[in-house]
């Protein structure tokens, strides 16, 4: 009977098991199966902005935030974000390996986050860096890669990327930095848009430094070499 009750026990708690795994897939699957059609309302970042959680002392009471479809963004605006963030985005399946390999060895870090990984974290992850966060990130990346074609992944993160303290996506800050719209901007503000990725709290594509003046120009020249417009075909 001991033995019994015994094997009853491990074969509720494996049932369980199975029912809470089946539970956080659904629960990973079903919004990103939405998001592959929807524009998303907002995203882990946005509300970390709202709650001043992102970086302190700044705090957004309202969030700049214009969902713009990407046919209505000019194309050299994907490209330069794909030269400044990610120049293999649409070989890779997810992760750039090389880049990681690099990190893992100590050397330059920028670049190691790939766009999918980038949406990933944008959309439903935190802020800083840990280990479990990267876990998180990566497990999601996959189930994006999986569900998401190219076009779409580079449609969202043209919509979530955040170019400023409180303006998220490059609708919002074409009109905030350039009194345009996104499908205007030109290839030049485009570069300058992209150079703020890495840091939208110290850059400010509206009065943009000799530094962003140089990384764009370098953005420019690497949009030429990827074959312009060709690479998004």
């Amino acid at each position: 009977m001991t033995k019994r009750r015994a094997g009853k026990r491990r074969n509720s708690a494996g049932k369980w098991v199975l029912r809470l795994f089946a539970i956080a897939l659904l629960l990973t699957l079903l919004p990103i199966l939405v998001l592959r059609w929807l524009p998303p309302p907002t995203t882990s970042f946005m509300l970390q902005a709202q709650l001043g959680t992102l970086t302190k002392p700044v705090q957004c009471n309202k969030v700049n935030y214009q969902w713009q479809p990407i046919n209505q963004i000019a194309s050299h605006t994907a490209l330069a974000v794909i030269a400044s963030e990610d120049q293999l985005f649409s070989q890779h399946w997810g992760f750039d390996f090389n880049a990681i390999g690099q990190v893992l060895e100590g050397g330059e870090k920028r670049g190691a986050s790939t766009i999918s990984q980038q949406v990933a974290k944008n959309l439903f992850l935190w802020s800083g860096r840990s280990w479990v966060r990267k876990g998180f990130e990566a497990y999601l990346t996959v189930w994006i890669e999986l569900a998401w074609d190219k076009r779409r992944i580079m449609e969202v993160y043209l919509n979530t990327a955040q170019f400023g303290p409180c303006t998220f996506g490059v609708g919002a800050a074409a009109n905030q930095y350039f009194a345009k719209q996104a499908s205007s901007l030109s290839l030049e503000e485009s570069a300058l848009l992209a150079t703020v990725l890495p840091n939208p709290y110290r850059m400010n594509p509206g009065r943009p430094s000799d530094y962003m003046f140089e990384r764009a120009l370098w953005i420019e020249s690497q949009v030429a070499q990827l074959g312009g417009s060709a690479y998004l075909q």
